[in-house]
């Protein structure tokens, strides 16, 4: 049984919401990458089962695709109370995956926040 989760445009919302840490996976079968990386990913879901690891397949959801602007795949997401914290393509080694974690173990939430809210102030000219 696979540790990971089919996110579909269904699922997604109510997934990302109920969940404060979820990692996202953007694939699609023809890609050799997301091939290679797809046993990684698996890997760090049997030893992260806290976290929620989900899959969307770019092929079956273009929509959720489109949604967040995936150019290329491979492409991880990392999603913490609902704020999108990390985002890369590629497919990552087992290392740097485990070490992207961490650090988004480790982020304080609450400044993640402010400074987003920072951000959003600065780009309105306040």
């Amino acid at each position: 049984m696979s540790s990971t989760v089919e996110l579909t445009k269904e699922n997604f919302d109510q997934t990302v919401t109920e969940n404060e840490f979820v990692l996202i996976d953007f694939w699609a079968a023809w890609c050799g990458p997301c091939r290679m990386f797809a046993p990684v990913y698996e890997k760090a879901a049997e030893a992260n089962p806290d976290l929620v690891f989900g899959k969307v397949d770019t092929e079956a959801q273009p929509e959720l695709a489109q949604a967040f602007g995936i150019q290329s795949i491979p492409t991880l997401m990392i999603v913490r109370d609902q704020v999108a914290v990390f985002a890369q393509p590629g497919a990552l080694p087992e290392a740097a995956l485990t070490d992207v974690i961490g650090q988004a173990r480790k982020l304080d939430m609450d400044e993640v926040r402010k400074s987003i809210a920072e951000q959003q102030g600065s780009a309105r000219g306040e």
